[in-house]
């Protein structure tokens, strides 16, 4: 048997690395995979993506994401294994959908499913998080090398552990002479300042993305529905504006970046009270005015964001660009048009990028830089003491 570590040093002489990068957000909805060819690293990244897919999670797998909040060691343990199996059935499947191998691909870089989130506070290094998705497994079901779990050490660094992607957004993104603004809308949304050197680049969660207008669309539909499909019904309801003004003093956004957010501030405890204010057998109308409300409580919050936190930092932005599947949100996409006018707000795919797939490839970037023993965070958008190599290797 060959040397899994020495195997492991010898993918650095690769001119080209076959790397997958595994996601799963806070919308918990499954598991995104993407299969992309790496050269190089830091500075001289360059990626070109061969193969992705959206693995939807069995509704019960679904189901205890969602509870894992509140479950017992047991369950918690139970699940960091299910959740491994299914992130390693992925990334086999993605082989065998782009027509390739364990023996064609390098590695495997593997966000996890967060179930907690706690940032630090005041400065204090008192912060924890855990995302779960056991490496080893996948290791096991695909037999290729693992970089996994790299939040953790930005959080141990006193940092806040998010946003991670600011570091493949200024490799991937950068423009000479530009600005832009990488707008991540998962069920968290957080925005990158990309200007055309590191120094310039910070991060931060905005606020809620998808989860609250999600999580309401489910009960709008009896369940039918996981999500309002191109906020149609969002573009038939009128804004609460007494409402929204209510969502808007959320303490989140009295904190200054770095921050990050999670389920934990913007997921039941907010949502149930939205809901027990209608009731099940309220009409459609009043279902269509709630969605519309928290569809503007995500536009809101991104611009006002801009206009505290980024717009006084950077100057100007020439471009915001937007990824996640906030993107296929019509009425938000709108929304967020018009709060930010006259910057332009368009999809990365307007720059041949493909919006769903953006953060699981920076996971594939992260497990690229960990491979080098590069860093993979920015501690001007995690607030962290210095840079540091994140994950951690399964051989």
């Amino acid at each position: 048997m060959s040397d899994p570590l020495q195997r492991l040093l010898e993918l650095r002489a690769l001119p080209v690395r076959r790397v997958i990068g595994l996601m799963s957000g806070t919308s918990a909805d499954g598991i995104n995979a993407a299969l992309v060819e790496i050269s190089g690293h830091s500075e001289t990244t360059r990626v070109r993506t061969l193969a992705f897919q959206l693995y939807k999670f069995p509704p019960m797998l679904a189901a205890r994401i969602f509870a894992a909040g509140d479950a017992s060691a047991a369950e918690l343990c139970d699940l960091d294994f299910a959740l491994g199996h299914a992130f390693g059935d992925a990334a086999s499947a993605l082989m065998a959908q782009a027509g390739t191998s364990a023996t064609d691909v390098h590695l495997v870089g593997s966000h996890g499913q967060t179930v907690y989130h706690r940032p630090p506070r005041g400065g204090r290094g008192d912060g924890s998080t855990l995302q779960i998705g056991e490496p080893a497994c996948i290791a096991e079901r695909t037999g290729l090398p693992v970089i996994a779990d790299f939040r953790v050490r930005d959080v141990a660094a006193g940092g806040q552990g998010a946003p991670l992607v600011p570091m493949a957004d200024y490799l991937l993104w950068r423009a000479p002479g530009k600005v832009r603004a990488l707008q991540n809308i998962g069920g968290i949304a957080n925005v990158t300042v990309v200007p055309d050197t590191v120094d310039g680049v910070y991060a931060f969660d905005t606020g809620p993305g998808n989860m609250v207008l999600d999580a309401v669309a489910v009960a709008a539909s009896g369940g039918r529905e996981h999500y309002d499909a191109d906020g149609a019904r969002a573009a038939r309801g009128r804004v609460d504006v007494a409402l929204l003004r209510e969502l808007m003093a959320h303490p989140f956004f009295a904190e200054a970046p770095p921050r990050s957010t999670g389920r934990e501030a913007f997921g039941k405890e907010l949502v149930a009270p939205l809901l027990a204010r209608l009731g099940a057998d309220a009409p459609d109308a009043a279902w269509d005015d709630l969605l519309a409300t928290v569809t503007r409580f995500t536009a809101e919050a991104i611009a006002q964001s801009y206009r505290e936190h980024v717009l006084p930092r950077a100057g100007r932005i020439d471009e915001v660009l937007v990824s996640g599947g906030g993107v296929h949100n019509g009425t938000l996409m709108r929304s967020i048009a018009e709060l930010l006018a006259p910057i332009p707000v368009t999809s990365v795919a307007s720059h041949g990028g493909d919006p769903d797939a953006k953060e699981a490839v920076a996971f594939a970037v992260l497990a690229n830089q960990t491979l080098f023993g590069e860093p993979g965070n920015l501690p001007a958008a995690t607030g962290a003491r210095g840079p540091r190599v994140l994950g951690k290797i399964t051989l």
